[in-house]
């Protein structure tokens, strides 16, 4: 799903293994909200198949000047395009791009495009390293066409050295950084996720079912919008965790709700925004008991409990300037009970936005699907967002954008 301010990227493939990662390029890409246009040559379909390709673009997949011939598809794709990423650019597309050929779909494109090109290549290291491909990727870069240079490690077979694709991710972040203008480009954003535990003995602890998953989806959608992340991650499960390997993400791991507290006053002193989406625990044991607690035959002594500072409410109070601040509020009860909970919660915590949803009976935590109504700091709705995680994000971003003032307000 494409949003305002969307791209529209044209996404080249060619015949080489690493063409295997290039669809997780596309997801980053469309999980940004942009739109993408792939464009394979013959080899690279080989490697994956153009009913993959239109699959996961939700756009016509064509290799040849001839198709598309009636709308002249190399010249309208060439001025149409923000942006232009080729992954992986194998040595013969660096060779025929220096050359200016234009002898399918791709290269043809290339040469009436106006638009930022980064060139992602992938070889054996032979190849990278010839004389050749030196001298055209000279050529290139004097035009004025960003190269990336390759990753070093495993290669196809046993070798091992420079060559290797970078990382999705990577190649995402330096395509999106040649055009600028993403809505959180030069902002630091602060994310929790996932679920405080407090210790009760060495090996037991209360906490919470929360998986970390919307948290990390937050992340996720901040980072691929070109914000740099903290993600505060508490005890986040493996998923979650899956999501949060972006270039722009730093995970900060934390454990009990005091280990959250500290991390995020010390993480928003330079930010513009704090996402607290972590489930964090009320309250925590009075004591913890230094060996691990052992049945004795009888009744087992009662825990007595203390409450936990309250990390949204207190940062609300005295954030300086600048800093805006987003809440998570999980209830349970019908869905009239669920809102009444989070108005009172909006207007005692105090933050500029709170994101309210129902938990339990197969509703918010986990792999399910959610739903949030987002209340003002007075308790009034100002939106609603449900879905995915992913999409749940992206429509919390859009409503956190809306009030966020100049990046250089701060």
């Amino acid at each position: 799903m494409s949003r305002p301010g969307a791209l529209r990227v044209l996404l080249g493939v060619t015949g080489g293994i690493a063409a295997y990662k290039v669809p997780y390029v596309l997801r980053e890409l469309r999980e940004a909200g942009h739109r993408v246009r792939v464009i394979p040559t013959e080899s690279a379909l080989e490697f994956v198949g153009r009913t993959t390709w239109e699959a996961l673009s939700g756009e016509p997949v064509t290799t040849s000047v001839f198709e598309g011939a009636e709308q002249v598809d190399h010249v309208a794709l060439g001025r149409s395009a923000d942006l232009v990423i080729v992954a992986p650019a194998t040595a013969d597309l660096l060779a025929r791009a220096a050359a200016g050929r234009a002898d399918d779909l791709l290269t043809t494109t290339l040469l009436t495009v106006t638009a930022p090109v980064l060139l992602a290549p992938a070889m054996h290291t032979e190849m990278w390293q010839h004389p050749a491909t030196v001298a055209n990727v000279a050529t290139l870069r004097e035009r004025g066409v960003h190269v990336l240079e390759p990753d070093s490690g495993r290669l196809t077979g046993s070798d091992t050295g420079p060559g290797r694709l970078p990382e999705p991710a990577a190649i995402t972040a330096a395509a999106l950084a040649l055009v600028g203008g993403q809505e959180l480009t030069g902002r630091h954003v602060v994310v929790s996720a996932g679920g405080t535990r407090e210790p009760l003995d060495p090996v037991r602890f209360l906490g919470n079912r929360s998986s970390g998953r919307q948290g990390a989806a937050l992340a996720r959608q901040a980072a691929l919008r070109g914000a740099r992340v903290t993600l505060l991650a508490a005890s986040i499960d493996e998923a979650a965790r899956r999501t949060a390997q972006h270039l722009g993400i730093e995970t900060v791991e934390v454990e009990s709700t005091q280990e959250l507290a500290d991390a995020v006053d010390t993480a928003v002193a330079d930010a513009d925004v704090l996402v607290m989406a972590a489930a964090v625990a009320d309250f925590r044991p009075a004591t913890a008991a230094e060996g691990k607690i052992k049945k004795d035959g009888g009744a087992p002594a009662p825990i007595e409990l203390v409450e936990n500072p309250d990390i949204l409410a207190g940062v609300a109070q005295r954030r300086r300037s600048g800093l805006l601040v987003v809440g998570f509020a999980a209830e349970t009860g019908s869905a009239a009970e669920v809102l009444e909970l989070g108005r009172a919660k909006a207007r005692r915590k105090g933050a500029d936005l709170l994101a309210v949803n129902a938990v339990g009976g197969g509703q918010g935590f986990g792999d399910v699907p959610n739903a949030v109504t987002v209340l003002d700091r007075h308790g009034e709705p100002v939106g609603e967002v449900a879905g995915t995680k992913d999409e749940v994000a992206a429509g919390l971003w859009d409503l956190i954008e809306s009030r966020l003032g100049p990046a250089d307000s701060r």
